[in-house]
């Protein structure tokens, strides 16, 4: 019979000294207290999280949504082309045909002003990823033998140029050498068209037609850089880079131009998930001293249930249930209030007449539900850690010695 009751008599007892007496305020006080903490470190590392994950996701469209994600070419730069990508190309590619791809570090200059970037040059398609961002011009209208570029906004500001105006192209790998020296091959090109990412890539990235681009770069008619990979998820790129390529061909990725930042963004997110996962183990560690003053104080009652049979492991269960209870309640509660708060976040924030962006953009939000339950997890495994040795020194009372002096 007792074996039968050992659950249901635990929860009871343990959920009754969890609401505790009226003469038990201080130690109910701290078990409040300890409850709010991983409340507060639940919510604040849900939120955080939840934002860090959304600069994460802006990144990924803006800036690898635009910028050619992987690039595989034969002869260090200088492939053959055709009318399709062998199989092995087309199978990585897994969200659209390879497409060929002219591309170079180019010098770009106007009558007031000289810049660096990236010169790629591409087939006009309807589903080519700098369509979205466009905000002047059509991709249409960009054809071979024009000599048209599309160039972003920020660049555009900085060379005081606009659609119409002419701008030189340079780029110092095709130089030649001349009687009064080095020249690097150059041509003037006619800005087609102006996009805008909100990235840092709207100062480099130069788009042209990719036959302009190869007699620009002194190619011919049939040689290009190489074939033009589409991912999903551009972050597939680390596995696909190990795999081993055909005799000949060479792969690069994004990660050679903006590997870095993107290191970066995971690790100030994994150093603000540490830090704030902090606030949630100082809080369990809360339990441990809240839980070792009700053992304190009800050292005469665990004494009374162990000589009416109670058994150690039955005791041991009644203070893990009345510390994780503090856990579990704040873990769950922090992790609906963390959504909430993520959800909302910009609302609250212009109620407040915060604007932490100029020109109205919004913090980008993106809740994973799997993070989420992850975190909300393992604050509950913390604080059920916190209750063991607390709990243990209470099963491990001697009858006879609490109840000496009562």
């Amino acid at each position: 019979m007792v074996g039968v009751m050992f659950h249901p008599i635990s929860v009871f007892i343990g959920l009754r000294y969890l609401r505790g007496r009226s003469g038990d305020r201080f130690s109910r006080f701290v078990s409040y207290m300890s409850t709010a903490g991983i409340t507060i470190g639940v919510m604040s590392l849900v939120t955080v999280l939840s934002v860090m994950n959304g600069f994460e996701s802006q990144l990924k469209g803006r800036i690898l949504g635009v910028l050619p994600q992987a690039v595989i070419s034969q002869d260090h730069g200088k492939t053959a082309r055709s009318d399709d990508a062998p199989a092995f190309i087309q199978a990585m590619s897994s969200a659209g045909k390879p497409q060929p791809i002219v591309e170079s570090e180019a010098v770009i200059q106007s009558n007031s002003q000289l810049s660096a970037g990236l010169m790629v040059g591409i087939e006009p398609q309807q589903q080519d990823p700098i369509q979205q961002h466009l905000i002047a011009g059509h991709l249409s209208s960009l054809q071979a033998g024009k000599y048209q570029v599309f160039i972003g906004y920020a660049l555009s500001r900085s060379l005081g140029v606009s659609v119409g105006d002419k701008v030189r192209l340079m780029v110092t790998s095709a130089s030649q050498f001349t009687p009064i020296g080095r020249i690097p091959s150059q041509r003037m090109f006619t800005v087609a068209g102006i996009y805008n990412t909100g990235s840092d890539i709207d100062g480099q990235l130069i788009i042209t037609h990719i036959e302009d681009a190869g007699r620009l770069l002194r190619y011919n008619a049939n040689t290009m850089t190489g074939w033009r990979l589409f991912f999903d998820d551009p972050f597939v790129v680390g596995d696909l880079a190990n795999q081993p390529l055909p005799q000949g061909w060479h792969w690069r990725d994004w990660r050679d131009q903006r590997g870095e930042l993107f290191q970066a963004v995971r690790m100030e997110k994994n150093m603000m998930g540490l830090m704030l996962g902090l606030i949630v183990g100082v809080a369990a560690f809360n339990i441990i001293s809240a839980l070792i003053m009700v053992v304190m104080e009800k050292q005469s009652e665990v004494a009374i249930l162990k000589t009416q049979g109670m058994r150690d492991r039955q005791v041991l269960a009644i203070f893990m249930v009345q510390g994780a209870s503090s856990g579990v309640i704040g873990a769950l509660v922090g992790g609906v209030l963390g959504v909430v708060l993520a959800t909302n976040l910009n609302a609250i924030l212009s109620s407040l007449g915060i604007a932490l962006f100029a020109g109205g953009s919004s913090l980008p939000v993106m809740i994973e539900p799997l993070q989420i339950a992850i975190v909300v997890v393992l604050a509950i495994t913390l604080s059920l850690l916190a209750t063991l040795f607390p709990s243990y020194r209470a099963s491990s009372v001697h009858p006879a010695e609490a109840l000496r002096y009562e």
